[in-house]
């Protein structure tokens, strides 16, 4: 998948927060800290820094939904930050995304706070973002 499919999904994926552009991808992808998995319909960028990873971004297109692509990246991402050294793996979600809060609470992450306010909708509105977080450890290598 090339920076611009992998935009083009993420448009079709997201409207809060707003899509990424080609060029924001191409830039994460250029980024020694940070990571791509793909799949057929889906794809995920993570970063590993100081023994933390973050999910940065998780993108499965709406057709591919609910057939253990967004699991199957998600291991795949704490595997890899296991890989990379790390020790506790975050990410931001928007409070209203009761599909991907589902998802990862299944792959164990647990909600750390809340950022209230800190996304705005196309019509101005707020939305709060949960941070989540679990720790990452050998085991995860063993997952994939």
């Amino acid at each position: 998948m090339t920076p611009a499919d992998m935009a083009a999904l993420h448009g079709r994926c997201f409207t809060t927060p707003r899509p990424w552009s080609a060029a924001e991808i191409a830039a994460l992808q250029a980024d020694p800290f940070c990571f791509c998995l793909q799949r057929d319909g889906g794809f995920l960028i993570g970063r590993v820094v100081a023994g933390e990873a973050e999910l940065l971004t998780l993108a499965v297109a709406p057709e591919a939904r609910r057939q253990g692509l967004g699991r199957a990246l998600l291991t795949g991402f704490l595997a890899e930050s296991a890989r990379r050294g790390a020790e506790q793996a975050f990410l931001e979600v928007t409070a209203e995304n009761d599909p991907a809060l589902a998802l990862y609470a299944a792959g164990g992450f647990a909600q750390a706070g809340r950022r209230r306010g800190y996304y705005r909708r196309a019509d101005g509105s707020a939305l709060d973002a949960l941070v989540l977080a679990r720790a990452v450890s050998a085991d995860d290598l063993r997952l994939t």
